[in-house]
């Protein structure tokens, strides 16, 4: 994201049980209240990840060397819990454990309760905590799932008078099945400073943190950025309840870094390198990301398939691990950005799949032009796909092309690209009647954010896969606070009968700004 001008039912409740884990005090969900020194607390709570087939991630957090359990039952009450001994929380992962349930009971809504035990010899254990989640279908249903991107940006922290990161309590009423993060799912390079004056000489007040007075640079600061977060009660209270499916983009680590960045001139770095940054800012993303690690053939690998039942298919890529340095990204030949691994796998993937719709979560969005200044010579330099040319596809834009020339060629239905990144909501159609790269059929991406971060856009368009605009809703001014209400996160609903997809774009105090319903082809 460059920042000087533009920025990047089911739940049909089973009602009984919820009705019942809400009439129980609301301390129960996320961070349990601190209890006698020398038991551990969960002061961040618990995290929800990757729910797929019949299992799903709970994740939590020591204050000290422990042993992570995890219970989990159909009931609120726990009348009959199966208990997990999960790993041990230690100072090398920041005292994070997760456990990987197996074995659940599909399309049933899941309580579970996490506990860590002392490791000084005493086996003192520390209170619970708790949350529940909806488990995937087995049959036919219908699904409804949120998705957005950008939190804590801009310097826009936790500001209580505000309400705190408050569209996340917009999200969770909205019952949703689970919870696509699109990326940034922390601002490391962004500093939050106690005050900020913004539109209209409003005053802008955050909670700080040492952490987060300066841009991380060490695997404590990077790690920081997340126990920041994880300070917001309404951040806690929605990861207790809705699971969650993760990406990340570049502000895990620093703004647009590719092999191309340097900080040689950047006052704010006393650590110049990147891939250093990148390595500390990897390992703090797998810490606190409820992700299902992939396995010791490529133990950091962010791109996965989430199987949703028969009506939806979730291929989450990763647009930053792979791509060669950002560039005029002209190379005639071609250039990676998803890397050849990556996009072989997502082709494999979409061919295989027998879902209704195929959505493909994107940290950035394909037609839009995201700047990363110029070079040496005064070309501008690209951060994502797009490369402001609006002709035939090269460099980057090649790897898309093959993968829109193939999901045409092997007739794969029901396509819809998810993605966040730059700062405001919109719904492009891309269609090869306006493109310079006509080998494709139709298709929707719809772009949410931010969740808690300074507000831009728009961005411009490329044409070379024939994008339009059928919606976007951006602020007056760059980098609007949170004040001025352009937060924005997107709603997907599969209908149970007809399996049409409703799209919602849905503002931080819960209204829904533009609909649009997609007919599946068959």
């Amino acid at each position: 994201m460059t920042e000087p001008k533009t920025r990047r039912d089911f739940l049909v409740q089973t009602g009984l049980a919820s009705a019942a884990l809400a009439n129980l005090p609301s301390r129960v969900l996320g961070a349990p209240t601190p209890i006698a020194s020398g038991q551990p607390v969960l002061a961040q709570g618990i995290q929800i990840g990757d729910p797929a087939g019949d299992r799903a991630i709970v994740w939590s957090r020591a204050d000290r060397a422990a042993r992570l359990f995890v219970e989990w039952d159909t009931s609120p009450r726990f009348g009959n819990p199966r208990r997990v001994r999960g790993p041990y929380a230690l100072e090398s992962s920041d005292f994070t454990a997760r456990v990987d349930l197996a074995d659940l009971p599909r399309d049933r809504e899941i309580f579970v309760r996490a506990s860590f035990e002392a490791l000084d010899g005493s086996g003192a254990q520390s209170e619970y905590s708790h949350g529940r989640f909806q488990s995937t279908p087995l049959f036919r249903r219908g699904v409804r799932f949120v998705w957005s991107g950008d939190t804590a940006g801009q310097g826009y922290g936790i500001n209580l008078e505000f309400g705190g990161m408050k569209i996340y309590e917009a999200m969770r009423q909205r019952r949703p099945d689970f919870f696509l993060h699109s990326g940034d799912t922390i601002y490391a390079d962004g500093v939050i400073p106690a005050q900020l004056t913004v539109e209209e000489g409003k005053i802008w007040n955050n909670v700080t943190t040492p952490e987060k007075s300066k841009v991380a640079e060490t695997l404590d600061e990077f790690r920081g950025a997340y126990r920041y977060n994880l300070l917001d009660e309404n951040v806690r209270r929605f990861n207790a309840e809705v699971a969650q499916i993760w990406q990340w983009d570049d502000h895990e680590v620093t703004n647009n870094w590719s092999a191309s960045k340097s900080l040689s001139a950047n006052a704010s770095y006393t650590e110049k390198s990147v891939a250093l940054l990148a390595a500390r800012g990897t390992r703090a993303f797998l810490d606190y990301a409820p992700l299902r690690p992939f396995d010791a053939e490529e133990s950091e690998r962010v791109y996965r398939h989430i199987p949703y039942g028969c009506m939806l298919d979730v291929f989450v890529l990763d647009m930053r691990s792979y791509r060669n340095p950002n560039g005029e990204n002209l190379e005639p030949a071609g250039a990676p950005f998803l890397g050849a691994k990556q996009l072989a796998w997502l082709k494999h993937k979409l061919r295989e799949s027998r879902a209704v719709w195929k959505v493909i979560a994107a940290d950035m969005p394909i037609g839009l032009q995201v700047p990363d200044g110029t070079n040496a010579a005064g070309k501008p330099i690209w951060e994502a796909i797009a490369n402001g040319e609006g002709g035939a596809a090269v460099g980057r834009e090649l790897e898309i092309a093959e993968l829109l020339r193939f999901i045409k060629r092997q007739r794969i239905a029901n396509t819809v690209w998810l993605t966040a990144d730059v700062h405001y909501c919109a719904a492009h159609h891309y269609s090869p009647e306006r493109a310079a790269f006509t080998d494709f059929e139709p298709f929707w991406e719809f772009v949410g954010g931010p969740l808690n971060a300074g507000s831009f856009g728009p961005n411009k368009l490329d044409a070379t896969f024939g994008p339009e605009v059928v919606f976007q809703k951006v602020p007056p001014a760059a980098n609007a606070s949170p004040y001025a209400g352009f937060q924005f996160f997107g709603q997907v609903d599969i209908d149970e009968r007809s399996a049409v997809m409703t799209v919602q774009l849905v503002d931080l105090n819960g209204t829904t700004v533009f609909t649009q319903e997609l007919e599946p082809r068959r």
